[in-house]
């Protein structure tokens, strides 16, 4: 099969950052009761619009940007590798709500994705590791979550989510068309 792009323009390349037909799951989702509190893994919660997880510490902050954190389920082993470790970071050391398998998640800022039947997310940015990486993981653990931290998200829509949900990426929205700003023509230009 042929290449479908040619090219090298800017509509190249946002049509290859628009093309994201697969399809993730949901590995792990985790609560912290309170900050500073190991996280608990359940297999299903509640996703509170414009909020947080329910149970969860987070600040209620409407239309935040770091309302859910999501980490790359495939880091998770090339985290522990920067770090010498022989199996993956377990999930709850990272303190992200979700990890995410099945996905590029760095190909989803400023997209929106849909977790299960009913959840909607505005991917919003990277989320960047902390000091208390080093703490958590070692010497070295802040260096070694560097690109690996995973991303944050506004809660469009909320709902209910499982471990093994599907994640979804939702079409991009169409650009808004650009106002015509040209000057009409000078008369006798030719051009009018």
């Amino acid at each position: 099969m042929a290449f479908p792009f040619f090219g090298d323009d800017k509509s190249t390349v946002a049509r290859l950052l628009s093309t994201l037909p697969q399809q993730g799951r949901i590995e792990w989702i985790g609560l912290r009761a309170a900050r500073r509190t190991e996280p608990i893994a359940v297999f299903e919660a509640e996703v509170l619009t414009d909020a947080r997880l329910a149970g969860d510490h987070a600040s209620l902050k409407p239309g935040g940007k770091r309302q859910l954190t999501l980490v790359q389920h495939e880091h998770l082993a090339a985290v522990a590798g920067f770090l010498g470790m022989t199996e993956p970071v377990a999930p709850g050391r990272l303190r992200r709500n979700l990890v995410v398998s099945g996905l590029n998640l760095l190909a989803l800022k400023g997209r929106q994705i849909q977790l299960g039947e009913e959840v909607i997310l505005d991917i919003t940015g990277e989320c960047h590791p902390c000091s208390r990486m080093e703490e958590e993981l070692g010497p070295g653990g802040y260096n070694a979550m560097r690109g690996h931290g995973g991303l944050t998200a506004h809660i469009a829509q909320g709902g209910t989510i499982r471990v093994g949900d599907a994640v979804r990426v939702l079409p991009a929205a169409p650009a808004p068309e650009k106002e015509d700003n040209k000057k009409p023509a000078a008369k006798g230009s030719g051009l009018s």
